[in-house]
């Protein structure tokens, strides 16, 4: 038998709860019925991963106002568009979790740098996140350096500005997490070197709104 049809005697049971002093067992049954048709998530999806219809399920559920997810109706709006945070299988999708901009834009590129547990910020990475790229360089190097600086009249050490674009799990066994950091096209391929002689430090900014 269809919820359509049930309707009329969940009313007339919900009318005689109330008679009764159950307002509150009511009010839940004429709610039975009322379920939206939302896209929910079938596989795991990276970030910046472009969406595909094989990507994305539908499920009705009973759904809280407070909820915003994207309704089964509206599926063909969010293929296409890119993951903005990591998607897991059973989740609802919301607008908010898909954007139509690359996750690296035109003049940057792109670079990996791994970091080891007692590197890793306590806070956690998350994509769009603002971050400084800091040269620390080893012992004998960074002793050289500290005589250069002193002769050129530099002052601190070299940093370079990026952003976060996906931060991976830590790596079983080492704990190593690689972090995937968008720079200026001009600043990557230093970054890469510094990366390459393990004389890099992450260190986070503070939020643009802060």
């Amino acid at each position: 038998m269809s919820a359509r049809r049930r309707r009329p005697g969940v009313i007339a049971l919900s009318l005689a709860l109330i008679a009764a002093g159950g307002a509150g067992v009511a009010v839940l049954l004429l709610q039975v019925g009322d379920r939206t048709d939302v896209v929910t998530v079938l596989r795991d999806v990276q970030v910046g991963q472009v969406l595909t219809e094989q990507d994305l399920g539908k499920a009705s559920v009973a759904l809280d106002p407070a909820v915003k997810a994207v309704r089964a109706d509206d599926v063909h709006s969010v293929v296409g568009k890119r993951a903005a945070v990591e998607l897991k299988p059973g989740a609802l999708l919301s607008p908010s979790q898909v954007t139509r901009d690359s996750l690296v834009k035109a003049g940057e590129q792109l670079v990996p740098v791994g970091l080891k547990p007692e590197q890793v910020p306590a806070t956690a990475l998350v994509p769009g996140q603002r971050v400084k790229l800091v040269h620390v360089p080893v012992q004998g190097a960074a002793e050289a350096g500290a005589e250069a600086d002193k002769e050129s009249g530099a002052v601190g050490p070299q940093s370079i500005a990026g952003r976060v674009v996906k931060a991976s799990k830590a790596a079983p066994g080492t704990g190593v997490v690689v972090v995937d950091v968008a720079t200026t096209a001009d600043d990557g391929p230093t970054v890469a070197a510094w990366v390459s002689a393990e004389a890099l430090r992450l260190v986070l900014d503070a939020p643009e709104n802060s």
